[in-house]
């Protein structure tokens, strides 16, 4: 696994000017550091990926608030509803986020890390 790699199977973190390689590699050598391989064997890439992606997924909207003059690293939850003027919207975040997912609901990849994570750390499964 390496940067070149996450980038083929994430195209969407392609713009090497937004998701710099140093990023990646912060990610990836942590993730390398907790998921363990005799745990994750032939998911650990792809659990490596997603660990990768949601953490990119988050800086990039530390690095956007602090481009317009907001706060990084201010905690937000899923956007439960918003109105303008008479127009308003709402999401129902409680259909796709995972029970105690906390943190990993934040971002697709995170959820998607997490459902994986859980699947892989049951061990064996008998009928």
């Amino acid at each position: 696994m390496d940067s070149s790699q996450f980038r083929q199977d994430f195209p969407e973190f392609a713009d090497t000017t937004i998701y710099k390689d140093s990023a990646i590699n912060l990610w990836l050598a942590l993730g390398e550091k907790t998921l363990a391989p005799d745990r994750w064997c032939d998911y650990l890439d792809l659990g490596l990926e997603l660990f990768i992606a949601h953490n990119l997924s988050l800086a990039a909207g530390r690095e956007l608030a602090a481009a317009v003059g907001g706060t990084p690293g201010q905690v937000k939850g899923p956007l439960t509803s918003k109105s303008v003027d008479k127009v308003s919207a709402g999401y129902d975040t409680g259909a796709v986020a995972l029970q105690d997912g906390g943190f990993y609901n934040l971002t697709t990849y995170g959820i998607q890390f997490l459902q994986l994570a859980r699947m892989v750390g049951t061990g064996g499964i008998q009928l």
